[in-house]
């Protein structure tokens, strides 16, 4: 591997003026700017980011702890991580735990199997001296994990966490459900089915008060019959579709878009016609959502906007001379977006 040495004896410079250069200071020539950077072009040359921290003692290097990459969250939350790490000159080491790779949802209650693959990899991070901890979760839950006795300063994304010494960002449930109830009202709908996710699941809990909270601003007696629980899957909103029209409702929420998926294929096999004769929401603006017919109105969720603020935060620790941290950002909640598409029916109050 090329050194910095190797490069300044090839310009006919010192090592200092080569270490100006490869750190951007205006105190070096043009002319020997270039030749120092064409020296480094062509070697390949890269600096030994974990050496340059033990001298400095810091890398301006940042893990990211990924649950598992191939959940549909947690692409775009990474990219918002590390876009906003490349724009303030922090270099990201990522790892994939594959936690619901290895043992689907199964692992939640196994602790041992969890520390398991977790511990060692929070070794090697702390082994290589990165600053600081992205932990990007695969859904809402509370991670407990990370506290006083973890060395490196972590922000978690997509989770809640048990202390405040460990700052979360997540998406603000309950105020989307909130709004997405509000404007079905605002179509006239006062009987609202809902498909909930799991019984047990935070999800489940922060939209459904979200809902309620929405029918008590509006003086509308929340009835609990007119709500079922699935499993956030495609099956679960066919399952209950026909026991919620005999309940006479007039529009059905559902807590994901692939429940609202099983919806339309019950509507379709039975001659209903959403839009028309029942009126669906669903929740996620996944990819499914525009090309159901109609298209599914939905609420689109701030990915992006977690991974971007968790690395924000996180940045601001690194760089704050304070330990400790403001309530402000202990508990980040972030908004949702309503997409209004053609899924839902205006009626008569």
């Amino acid at each position: 591997m090329v050194t910095i040495k190797e490069i300044a004896a090839e310009c006919g410079v010192s090592v200092a003026t080569v270490s100006n250069v490869l750190n951007g200071k205006s105190n070096v020539g043009v002319e020997t700017r270039k030749r120092v950077l064409d020296v480094v072009r062509r070697t390949g040359y890269q600096p030994d980011y974990v050496a340059r921290g033990l001298r400095k003692k810091k890398t301006n290097m940042i893990g990211i702890v990924a649950e598992d990459i191939c959940l549909f969250t947690t692409p775009a939350i990474m990219e918002g991580i590390m876009k906003y790490c490349e724009q303030k000159n922090y270099r990201t080491v990522i790892q994939n735990l594959r936690l619901y790779a290895r043992w689907g949802e199964f692992w939640y209650e196994n602790d041992n199997a969890y520390r398991s693959v977790l511990n060692p990899v929070i070794q090697e991070m702390t082994s290589i001296k990165v600053d600081g901890l992205l932990y990007v979760a695969g859904q809402a839950r509370v991670v407990r994990y990370f506290n006083e006795g973890v060395a490196i300063p972590t922000v978690v994304a997509h989770a809640y966490t048990h202390t405040a010494y460990t700052p979360a960002v997540v998406m603000d449930d309950e105020r989307a459900a909130c709004e997405m109830t509000r404007y079905l009202i605002s179509m006239g709908h006062r009987k609202i089915g809902i498909l909930a996710g799991k019984a047990d699941n935070i999800h489940t809990g922060s939209r459904l008060r979200g809902h309620q909270k929405a029918l008590f601003e509006e003086n509308i007696l929340y009835n609990p019959g007119w709500v079922r629980y699935g499993d956030w899957e495609r099956k679960s909103g066919y399952r209950f579709v026909g026991e919620l029209l005999d309940c006479g409702v007039t529009a059905i929420f559902c807590m994901n878009d692939r429940m609202a998926g099983g919806v339309y294929d019950y509507c379709r096999e039975h001659g209903i016609q959403v839009g028309q004769d029942i009126s669906v929401t669903g929740f996620d603006n996944q990819e499914i959502s525009q090309y159901c017919s109609p298209g599914l109105t939905t609420m689109d969720l701030p990915l992006s906007e977690i991974g971007t603020e968790a690395a924000a935060i996180l940045l601001e620790r690194l760089e704050s001379e304070e330990e400790n941290i403001p309530d402000s950002v202990k508990e980040c909640r972030i908004p949702c977006r309503l997409i209004e598409r053609e899924s839902v029916k205006r009626v008569e109050m």
